[in-house]
């Protein structure tokens, strides 16, 4: 079977915006040394230089992350296990059909129980409300194909 990849947020990138994002993470980065470098002897007395250095690095190499397209968000799922990245800057977790004991399908969430007396929570945003759909139909036609308890739980707003 063919594997299913659906994205979690804002679609995959233009190959013009992973340059631009990867120039201004390296622009981010230019901006903090040539800050460190001319401030030198101001940086010990001022932990606000030091505090805008940090954050300019962390963006810097954030945007160089996201631009060689590390931090997308992405939900992948084949015939006997799902691919979940929930988080732009965490790695992505591995589920195979025999680990899930269980999943359970509520509004804006789906709840994955796995056999090691662990969950994982996925939360879908209030956006883009034609993936949620069509990941919760291939959830449930996975859960189908591998003998998955599916609960589908009505929330009442």
């Amino acid at each position: 079977m063919v594997k299913k990849y659906f994205f979690l947020g804002a679609s995959e990138n233009t190959r013009l915006v992973k340059v631009i994002q990867i120039l201004f993470g390296l622009v981010c980065i230019a901006v903090a040394i040539f800050w460190l470098i001319f401030n030198f002897k101001i940086l010990k007395t001022d932990v606000t230089l030091w505090v805008t250095i940090i954050f300019l690095s962390g963006f810097g190499l954030y945007e160089i992350w996201a631009g060689l397209g590390r931090a997308t968000r992405f939900i992948e799922i084949g015939s006997d296990q799902i691919r979940l990245k929930k988080n732009s800057v965490l790695p992505s977790v591995e589920m195979y059909a025999g680990e899930i004991e269980k999943i359970e399908l509520l509004t804006l969430n789906v709840v994955f129980y796995l056999t090691a007396n662990k969950r994982i929570l996925l939360r879908f945003g209030t956006t883009y409300h034609e993936t949620n759909e069509k990941v919760v139909d291939e959830i449930i036609s996975f859960t189908e194909r591998n003998s998955i308890p599916l609960e589908v739980i009505e929330e009442k707003l």
